[in-house]
């Protein structure tokens, strides 16, 4: 099973491990903290606990703070 993860302007195919992984299990494995992005699955923001899914597209958003 197959999804893309798009990260700014990057997007890559992955390939899912197995039926539960979850956004959390994406982001540690790409380094991601949870706290520093949101994301979209779908276009639909999601929290960490959703789970990955055939042919999904995964947008990770990195939040810019500053004043």
């Amino acid at each position: 099973m197959v999804f893309k993860v798009k990260i700014g302007s990057k997007i890559e195919n992955r390939q899912l491990d197995n039926d539960n992984t979850t956004i959390k299990h994406l982001l540690n494995e790409l380094d991601i903290s949870s706290e520093s992005v949101v994301t979209k699955k779908n276009g639909d923001i999601v929290v960490e606990n959703e789970l990955i899914n055939d042919e999904d597209e995964i947008q990770i958003i990195r939040i810019i703070y500053g004043g």
